[in-house]
């Protein structure tokens, strides 16, 4: 469960940061988004984003890793379309989320 709590910190934190997702006004109803938002996220992750990484393996090797970012931002992408109250305005914006919230969930689980 500290994992689900963990993962919505760090939607909350990366919403603020890059001012898209959830409004940042910490009422019960930003948090429970956030909370849909962090487990649709986790789900997709785990069962649509090996998928997709294994067909991209080609391109992801010929751009060195760099296309992995927009794995990872199709997937924000999809899930937050999957979750209503979560808003990105665009796939760049998904791709900046998504940076933001990887590094967000590696400076939590630093301090785990």
């Amino acid at each position: 469960m500290n994992y689900l709590l963990y993962r919505t910190l760090a939607v909350l934190v990366a919403s603020y940061i890059t001012k898209v997702g959830v409004p940042i006004v910490f009422s019960w109803h930003t948090g429970w988004t956030a909370f849909v938002f962090a487990i649709v996220l986790a789900i997709i992750n785990n069962t649509i984003k090996p998928a997709i990484a294994g067909i991209t393996l080609p391109i992801t090797l010929l751009t060195l890793g760099a296309f992995s970012l927009v794995v990872n931002g199709l997937m924000v992408a999809l899930a937050a379309f999957l979750v209503p109250g979560f808003e990105i305005p665009s796939f760049i914006m998904a791709m900046v989320f998504a940076s933001v919230l990887t590094l967000v969930n590696w400076i939590l689980h630093v301090f785990e």
